[in-house]
């Protein structure tokens, strides 16, 4: 055997151990491409795309603890010892989602809120479905905080608007520096004794006027054959902001709160209010506020309060008040808390 032919052997016997080893070789699957979470800036900020959607969503809520004070406010016990204060803490988280469609932006809110008080060795807790509604452009239906519920001036002398939480469907028209809106409200779960015409009617407009505005409210009851007005003006004037708000209501209402003196409850015929929100520091507001009701039954009632809040930190505040309360029937009361909050 000659040297060339032992190359060629030998090259031979190469290709078939390649061959063999390159037959039994194992390749590896290429991984699937990852889809990262994309930020969506079209609906303001703290969105993200749904992955494989093109769904923005937002997920955001608040803890807050609260200790108050005031004349048997922490309830009675048996044998009829009361407490003049009590403890609460309130959870609340919510989802929001926002879609561009060729109906417009299609939108869905819902916000879950759980309370837990402990009353004087009997606590009670809930968790409950506060609102849950869809959007389609300005069109709105589901359980929904009406336009009613944002009354009120900054601090605690808000009373006159009763909780107004209902299944609702409504249409806000929003020119920009002009809102109007009318909307309906299902009433029968606040009148579960009766069969009736249940039902309620709803309207906002505001104007604004560079940054402050002035709006107008109004609700019906047609069950209750009764309705009510409340007239709002928001300004920034120097270091704060003023807030101004005067209601009216025909008579006893759903959408009215009550009264409730040492002798009967009775709802409120109309109100005048207002306070400032003086930015003290950069961290640091503080509200005087001052407020006068009149009852159906011409009990007048006065109060003045004012609320502290201090940011502690990015979402993260705690505030404090004190309200003194002073009706022509009635007893004085003395009332506030201390809280802190939590947002995220």
């Amino acid at each position: 055997m000659n040297i060339k032919s032992l190359l060629i052997g030998s090259a031979a016997a190469l290709a078939a151990v390649s061959g063999a080893q390159a037959a039994d070789a194992i390749v590896a699957a290429e991984p699937e491409p990852l889809e990262y979470v994309r930020v969506c800036d079209a609906f303001g900020a703290g969105y993200f795309y749904i992955p494989g959607t093109e769904t923005c969503l937002r997920i955001g809520g608040e803890v807050r603890a609260t200790v108050a004070f005031g004349e048997d406010i922490g309830g009675l016990a048996p044998g009829g010892r009361s407490s003049d204060w009590n403890s609460q803490v309130r959870a609340r988280v919510f989802f929001d989602t926002k879609t561009d469609s060729e109906l417009g932006t299609i939108g869905t809110y819902i916000r879950l809120e759980g309370d837990y008080r402990p009353r004087d060795g009997n606590a009670s807790s809930s968790l409950e479905l506060e609102q849950a509604w869809i959007s389609i452009g300005g069109l709105t239906a589901g359980k929904v905080l009406t336009w009613w519920d944002d009354i009120g001036i900054y601090g605690e002398l808000d009373a006159f608007e009763a909780a107004t939480n209902f299944n609702t469907v409504s249409y806000l028209y929003d020119a920009g520096t002009f809102r109007i809106g009318v909307g309906i409200n299902d009433l029968s779960g606040e009148y579960s004794d009766r069969a009736g015409s249940e039902f309620g009617l709803q309207g906002y407009a505001q104007v604004d006027f560079g940054s402050a505005n002035a709006a107008l409210r109004g609700v019906y009851d047609n069950e209750a054959e009764e309705g009510a007005i409340y007239a709002t003006l928001v300004a920034p004037i120097g270091p704060g902001t003023l807030e101004l708000g005067a209601g009216w209501s025909s008579g006893d209402n759903v959408y009215v709160d009550r009264f409730d003196s040492d002798f009967a409850a009775t709802s409120y015929e109309w109100t005048v209010s207002g306070s400032y929100a003086l930015k003290a520091t950069e961290k640091l507001t503080i509200a005087p506020s001052l407020a006068y009701w009149s009852t159906q039954d011409n009990n007048d009632i006065w109060g003045v309060g004012v609320l502290a809040e201090y940011q502690l930190a990015t979402g993260l505040k705690v505030g404090a008040t004190v309200d003194y309360v002073s009706p022509d029937v009635g007893d004085d009361n003395t009332s506030g808390f201390l809280r802190l909050t939590r947002s995220f």
